[in-house]
């Protein structure tokens, strides 16, 4: 990526231009200069903050599917990690001026302080209805005084690495571990394996009393049971989880081990893997804050956060059996049948495709943290 930040006294052209081709025209929002990524859209009305700073973005270029975008401005309260994660940001229609008593500046002035090239003007329903037809693809923003010619800039496109068989849990991951104490009385220590955790997911633990040790995503079974853990958590993230070698081996060494686990979208993506089941590519993903997922135990249906554009492939019919004891699929999304939780029957482990720490999105999931807890005390006890 490529950026400047000179001052726009007339907001300078851009283009998007996607790999097959399509080139759509607008306004640079943001930083000036060219970015490449995977063209991916969400469909949350509000939490753009959330999802700025959301590791599991990286290398993607967000289209933002609710027409009117900045309205809140930017906040220091709300990201979910040190930085602005995605690749670039797609809106229609960004608000003239910040009107929420928590705005510190304007979205545009966050973008472009952290080198992050947009385009705003342009239709982002007909963008969205292209990537469902077509699926999630690579694309690209430029813009600026000169613009490339579409060949060109399709031909750079092209170049770009595309998101399967992407390795990227490391590049976001924290260096060095670190701990989140415990609101009030201390009752569970866990090790939460950082393969791009969202900040919330800590402090949800936390208020329930478990004093979090986050460790790299290189972390090694002897780093994670030298805390002592009660438990194991491992995170959402961004990448292929075919390319996850050693967060699978990772879990594996848990599972063995019998210590409860949880983990959340990328985390159960390798815990699929763990198990023996493969994962695909979805054609256009998961992404907003209003998918509608149901809980098979109970029937009930959550109204959930996600982020993902792998899913894991096991089936919903029956309950497999692994080297682990046997399986079942725990939640489904009810657009489309796809795999969102995994549990197991014999150990004390699961797993959620979605986001229940809720930053941003509903509450209806918070009882996955309750549930985490329930097993560390069931095995202490």
């Amino acid at each position: 990526m490529t950026t400047s930040t000179q001052g726009r006294q007339q907001t300078p052209a851009a283009v998007l231009v996607l790999e097959d081709g399509r080139v759509f025209r607008g306004r640079a929002y943001g930083a000036v200069g060219e970015t490449f990524g995977e063209a991916v859209f969400s469909t949350g009305m509000t939490g753009y903050q959330e999802t700025l700073t959301d590791p599991s973005y990286h290398r993607q270029v967000v289209v933002m599917t609710a027409p009117h975008i900045g309205n809140t401005g930017v906040n220091d309260e709300d990201p979910e990690s040190r930085r602005v994660w995605v690749a670039g940001y797609v809106v229609r229609d960004p608000a003239r001026r910040p009107s929420s008593w928590r705005s510190r500046r304007t979205l545009d002035e966050e973008l472009e302080r952290q080198g992050v090239v947009g385009i705003s003007g342009i239709d982002t329903r007909a963008l969205t209805r292209h990537l469902r037809e077509r699926g999630a693809m690579r694309v690209g923003i430029f813009s600026g005084e000169t613009l490339p010619s579409d060949a060109e800039a399709l031909e750079r496109v092209r170049q770009a690495p595309e998101m399967k068989g992407a390795d990227l849990s490391a590049e976001v991951a924290t260096e060095q571990a670190y701990v989140v104490p415990a609101v009030g009385e201390k009752r569970f220590t866990v090790a939460a394996i950082d393969l791009g955790i969202k900040g919330m997911t800590p402090h949800r633990m936390a208020e329930r009393g478990i004093e979090v040790h986050v460790l790299p995503a290189t972390a090694s079974a002897e780093d994670v049971y030298a805390v002592a853990p009660d438990g194991v958590f491992f995170s959402n993230g961004p990448g292929d989880p075919q390319t996850a070698e050693h967060p699978v081996a990772l879990m594996r060494e848990v599972l063995e081990r019998g210590t409860p686990l949880f983990g959340i979208c990328f985390g159960n993506q390798i815990l699929g893997r763990a198990l023996g089941f493969g994962t695909y590519k979805l054609k256009y993903g998961h992404r907003g804050i209003n998918q509608p997922v149901q809980d098979r135990a109970t029937g009930k249906v959550e109204v959930t956060a996600h982020n993902h554009g792998f899913a894991v492939d096991a089936p919903l019919d029956k309950v497999s059996d692994t080297p682990y004891g046997r399986v079942e699929v725990s939640h489904v999304c009810l657009n489309d049948n796809v795999v969102e939780g995994l549990q197991l029957l014999d150990r004390p482990a699961f797993s959620v495709q979605y986001h229940p720490e809720a930053a941003a999105g509903p509450h209806d999931a918070a009882y996955l943290f309750d549930r985490f807890t329930s097993l560390m005390e069931g095995q202490r006890a």
